[in-house]
């Protein structure tokens, strides 16, 4: 089977969306498909580089309003796009022209659910690019059970889903602490501080608000503990850098930023807990990310990352600071005998989320789309 594969919205920083698009790219050569991977013209490097056995093909703009134009107009009906068997568009979005099958991916519905988490002009383009989708793709892949649920109650008359949970590359996400303290060093970061972590894009809808309002808490009972948040800026920080500067325990409070993918799961790992007080996700790749590397994990009741970490993690309702103070001081006076356990628990949990079985699920949805089922 050939299958072209849209990579060109992929950022130079890998968030939850973007990991999931590098992994299919690295990964389903390997499955004996014949793959062709479309980037922006400026791109093409890094592409070969993640997955040398497959084709590129470098034909998209590098702006985003072109790139945009160019996907709905022109690529579907690109000698590309006529080459292939079936067609991934891995991000919402799809070519309007064209006559290859076409797969698409729903990350969430949260434009429809919960639009005020987005920018405005976000919301309106997504809104529109997802309903066309939804009717005119031959496939929906779904990234949850949670989100397939919405895409029932939010797009009427949608097309087949196939719901291909994300994975987790279990061989560098682990338990094991190889090098840790020399990774800390090397990033210049501090060994021995006690801290919570929180992992993702700077955004609202991530919760923010709720853990600066509960390390507040937190911090006047431990006077030692930091918390250190790592993610790229996304937008709406006017009101949370605000926050930042008016925190009680501002000195105690780090922002890394992008963290370099080497430290990232020594970071999980040596955290005394990992807090993700998220109002809302697809999927919650970080959740599993930390599970992975047994991290005692706090994060939002009623959301999809439930359905990810099932009894491994502590849950808090949406919104709760005080819920979600309450449970950080908990997890972070665990006994060792107790954050053992649960470190095993949280590991077998992730070892049950593979890449491996999210390919498989995918190509389910790529013979779907083929056989015009």
């Amino acid at each position: 089977m050939k299958v072209g594969l849209d990579v060109s919205a992929v950022p130079a920083h890998l968030a939850g969306a973007g990991r999931y698009i590098v992994e299919l790219a690295r990964r389903l050569p390997s499955y004996d498909v014949d793959t062709t991977l479309v980037t922006r013209s400026d791109d093409a490097l890094r592409w070969a580089q993640w997955s040398p056995s497959s084709t590129i093909s470098s034909i998209v703009p590098s702006s985003r309003v072109p790139r945009i134009v160019y996907e709905a107009y022109q690529l579907g009906a690109s000698r590309t796009a006529r080459a292939v068997d079936v067609w991934h568009a891995p991000h919402y979005t799809m070519p309007r022209r064209g006559a290859t099958p076409t797969v698409v991916t729903i990350h969430d519905l949260t434009f429809f659910t919960n639009p005020d988490w987005h920018e405005r002009s976000k919301v309106a383009f997504f809104r529109r690019a997802i309903a066309y989708s939804s009717r005119h793709a031959k496939v929906l892949v779904s990234v949850s059970d949670f989100t397939a649920r919405q895409i029932d109650e939010f797009l009427p008359g949608h097309a087949p889903v196939v719901v291909a949970p994300h994975g987790v590359d279990l061989e560098r996400f682990t338990t094991i602490e190889a090098d840790d303290g020399r990774l800390f060093i090397d990033h210049g970061l501090p060994i021995g501080v006690p801290y919570i972590f929180f992992l993702g894009t700077v955004e609202p809808r991530k919760g923010l608000d709720v853990l600066l309002a509960a390390f507040a808490e937190v911090a006047s009972t431990d006077t030692s503990v930091e918390l250190w948040i790592a993610g790229q800026a996304g937008w709406g920080l006017e009101e949370f850098d605000a926050e930042l500067l008016r925190h009680s325990a501002s000195a105690r409070i780090r922002r890394l930023g992008f963290v370099a993918e080497e430290v990232l799961p020594a970071l999980l790992r040596q955290s005394k807990v990992v807090a993700y007080p998220s109002r809302g996700e697809g999927f919650g790749l970080p959740v599993l990310e930390a599970l992975a590397c047994g991290a005692v994990v706090v994060t939002s009741r009623g959301t999809v990352m439930e359905e990810v970490a099932g009894t491994t993690a502590r849950f808090v309702d949406v919104g709760d600071h005080e819920g979600l103070a309450s449970e950080l001081l908990e997890s972070m006076n665990l006994n060792t005998e107790q954050r053992a356990q649960i470190s095993l628990a949280a590991r077998e949990r992730a070892e049950g989320f593979t890449w491996g079985a999210s390919l498989r699920q995918h190509l389910v949805a790529y013979n779907l789309a083929q056989s015009g089922v």
